[in-house]
């Protein structure tokens, strides 16, 4: 009997529990479909490309190819369109600059259908947050990108990038082509432990091995579940053997970042250690963050500094590696200008066996050229906002608050009612008297207003050094049988890898 009880129990909880799950569910689709009704809505007065029952836009755009898709509905509809990730995230993508100065004018946050994807990895960092707490951190992180703190950086970019082209001379020996991606990511972690941590790949023990490890494994991981639909959904995904590497790979990279900031708060208790933190040839990146305060003496939290720690590995190392090898990939496919950025740094450079600060803003052509790859092939190619507030646009339409907006700039990037010839590689577009009276929103590689990249400075000094340091080593030509096929995913990327055949010029390391 009492076993018959305790039966009927647990059958009843079972349809207790059944019954909770279907209620939930249906809540959750009601909340879902007024979502939608919502999003849709605010964007009636948008047309767009017809959508897929349950995928959207999301099934055409992944069996086409975004890119060039997005720029053929930027010709069918000007200014904007619809854009639906399945039935229930809706955006309104824009790639007109006046529609972009409309809205990255503003301090609008991050849109938390795409970046909450990233909050386990890194938390809120300057990234994703928003109000009073990313103005303080945005204050507070502002003076570790001032000039005087990235001068000494210039050493350790070309020290990363020549370990690189000391491992190309040897593959360009032995290899007809080769896969630059790869490589060129390698050297950017490389050098974002050294001016993160003050260790790059030759210091590092197994611990720190460990960490560059997760860093990017989290980076493919990512890339993976952004182009995965079925893993949009957490619940799903942390099921998934994926979604268990990815929280695996947080637990090594969080672990290392607080081992870190304990042991060098630790050093600073220490007057020698201390010492010897001043006598380094630079600052890291955490050295800055430790030191940061406001007016009123405050610092950020533990955790405030991992999250800022883990947001800057992230930004900084992908983006890089998709710039630099991109602009190698124009540099091949455009041999004119290659000869003509490598007459301008032998004539800066000349006798000397190293790259100074100075030399840095007097290599305009090769700064004009790594631009124009940014126009064509921008690392990052697609950014999204939540407006906190409605928004007026040039032609009249607006948006109530709550709405999504997707910033397509590639598409931007090719507008040819600012860009002519779009498709053109032409550096002179950046020519100071060319670039004097075009929109100040045209060209958003590093997006723009309050919320554009805090690292942007970093990123053009790195990009410089590296590529001038490449140029100097080899002349590069294309693999015609291996083409890039490009592919958005966190950052622009190659579905193959970016192939190139390496003539080493034989003048050694600069």
């Amino acid at each position: 009997a009492a076993l018959a009880m305790v039966s009927s129990f647990v059958t009843r909880l079972g349809l207790w529990a059944s019954g909770l799950i279907l209620i939930l569910s249906f809540l959750k689709l009601i909340s879902l479909l007024l979502r939608r009704q919502r999003l849709a809505r605010a964007m009636d007065n948008f047309p767009g490309p017809p959508t897929h029952w349950l995928f959207g836009h999301a099934l055409e755009i992944q069996q086409t190819g975004s890119l060039d898709k997005v720029v053929s509905w930027a010709h069918q509809f000007p200014y904007a369109h619809q854009l639906w990730l399945g039935q229930f995230v809706g955006f309104l993508n824009i790639y007109e600059p006046e529609y972009a100065k409309a809205v990255y004018s503003r301090g609008d946050p991050k849109a938390s259908d795409v970046y909450d994807f990233f909050l386990q990895w890194i938390g809120k960092g300057l990234l994703v947050l928003e109000g009073p707490k990313w103005f303080q951190h945005r204050k507070l992180l502002t003076p570790g990108f001032h000039y005087d703190v990235l001068k000494p950086y210039v050493a350790v970019f070309a020290e990363s990038a020549n370990a690189m082209l000391d491992k190309w001379e040897e593959k360009a020996r032995k290899e007809k082509s080769f896969d630059i991606f790869c490589d060129v990511g390698h050297m950017a972690l490389d050098t974002l432990m050294k001016c993160t941590f003050g260790k790059g790949d030759k210091g590092l023990g197994q611990r720190d091995s460990n960490y560059y490890l997760a860093v990017s494994d989290l980076t493919l991981l990512m890339q993976q579940r952004l182009e995965s639909f079925q893993y949009h959904n957490d619940f799903i995904y942390w099921l998934t053997p994926h979604g268990r590497r990815f929280l695996r790979a947080c637990q090594v990279a969080h672990e290392h970042t607080d081992q870190v900031i304990r042991e060098r708060k630790a050093a600073l208790q220490d007057e020698k250690e201390q010492k010897k933190i001043q006598n380094r040839r630079h600052l890291d990146f955490l050295d800055i963050l430790l030191g940061a305060q406001d007016g009123d003496g405050i610092k950020l939290s533990d955790t405030d500094l991992r999250a800022e720690v883990d947001t800057f590995m992230f930004e900084g190392h992908d983006t890089t590696t998709s710039g630099i090898s991109w602009f190698l990939y124009c540099m091949a496919k455009y041999p004119e200008h290659q000869r003509l950025c490598r007459e301008e740094i032998r004539e800066i450079l000349g006798d000397q066996n190293s790259i100074q600060w100075d030399d840095l803003s007097k290599m305009t052509y090769l700064t004009m050229c790594i631009k124009e790859s940014f126009r064509l092939y921008p690392p990052v190619p697609q950014v999204y906002r939540q407006l906190s507030k409605p928004v007026a646009f040039v032609d009249g339409r607006s948006l109530p608050a709550g709405s999504l907006i997707s910033l397509h700039i590639y598409a931007l990037h090719r507008n040819s009612a600012v860009w002519p010839d779009p498709e053109v590689f032409d550096p002179l577009r950046f020519s100071p008297e060319n670039a004097s009276g075009r929109h100040p929103y045209a060209f958003m590689p590093f997006s723009a207003g309050p919320r554009n990249c805090i690292g942007q400075q970093f990123a053009m000094n790195e990009m410089k050094v590296v590529t001038a340091l490449c140029l100097l080593r080899f002349e590069y030509s294309l693999d015609p049988s291996r083409l890039p096929i490009k592919i958005p995913q966190l950052i622009l990327r190659s579905k193959n890898g970016i192939h190139l055949h390496l003539k080493s010029l034989g003048t050694g390391s600069k």
